[in-house]
């Protein structure tokens, strides 16, 4: 019987073991996140989302800024849960806001490139109109552009930058990491045709880079974008846009860091870029 209770004891401890050693793998976020979804008629259909909430969130009354991210493409229909490293460097901003990630993509469709397409393909009505007054109306936000930024990596980075060129009235701070400024076929290497001239010069950032100072200057806008040195993609043509922005005098900021076209970059700079999106909007109150 001794025996028995030592090996159940033993046993116990072993599992107990596993378990703490689980749960300290495991992420330990400040806030809490909330998986939710959404009807939306631009694509007619549900559209989900990860909304990350501040600590303190469900014990107090202040409204929060708010970072909408937009992940990259081609994706599937749950790329939008695989931000992990964005809680934690928000945790480290020390600025309480909210995140939200949505879904940019399914399964039967997974590079929209966030632009509207058509009925049931609208992706830039979905995510740029319906997903910022679903959220406005369901959780403590600072509802108005001061209260905003729209933020993506790579084809997110183009998607964060067209949603804010195409709805200044709606974002004050857009930001993108290792993107680009115009649509690109999945792979990244070769421009998108979007249907007509006029289609192609409006789903592109460089048609507007003559407005943006006068624009910026109504609608005060932070505009920030970087990527890696090694990026072989993306790398000319964020050297471009900066060239264009400077010559144009819109204000702006743009880095080049070490590394390629990938999560060592992002998650190196997340929470420093957060940080810098945050201190352009009006503070949780």
């Amino acid at each position: 019987m001794r025996r028995a209770a030592i090996g159940v004891v033993a046993a116990a401890l072993v599992t107990a073991a596993v378990v703490v050693g689980e749960l300290a793998a495991r992420p330990q976020w400040a806030g809490t996140a909330v998986e939710t979804s959404f009807y939306s008629k631009g694509v007619r259909g549900r559209v989900h989302l990860s909304v990350y909430l501040p600590a303190g969130y469900a014990t107090g009354t202040e409204r929060y800024p708010v970072v909408y991210f937009l992940h990259g493409l081609p994706a599937g229909s749950k790329a939008y849960q695989g931000f992990d490293f964005l809680r934690t460097a928000l945790d480290g901003v020390g600025k309480p806001a909210i995140l939200v990630a949505p879904q940019g993509a399914r399964d039967n469709d997974s590079d929209p490139e966030y632009l509207d397409w058509g009925p049931g393909r609208n992706w830039e009505t979905a995510v740029g109109v319906e997903l910022p007054r679903f959220v406005d109306a369901h959780y403590r936000t600072i509802r108005s552009r001061r209260g905003r930024a729209i933020v993506g990596l790579s084809a997110g980075g183009y998607g964060a930058t067209l949603l804010a060129l195409h709805h200044l009235d709606a974002f004050a701070v857009v930001e993108s990491w290792s993107g680009y400024f115009h649509p690109t076929n999945p792979s990244g290497t070769a421009p998108l045709n979007v249907g007509s001239a006029g289609a192609n010069a409006h789903a592109s950032a460089h048609t507007y880079v003559s407005q943006l100072r006068v624009a910026f200057s109504r609608r005060p806008t932070f505009f920030g974008f970087y990527v890696g040195a090694g990026d072989t993609r993306f790398r000319a043509e964020n050297v471009q846009l900066d060239r264009e922005l400077r010559a144009a005098r819109v204000p702006h900021v743009f880095r080049v860091y070490p590394g390629g076209h990938g999560n060592n970059v992002w998650t190196t700079h997340a929470t420093a870029w957060l940080r810098l999106a945050l201190s352009h909007l009006a503070p949780a109150s």
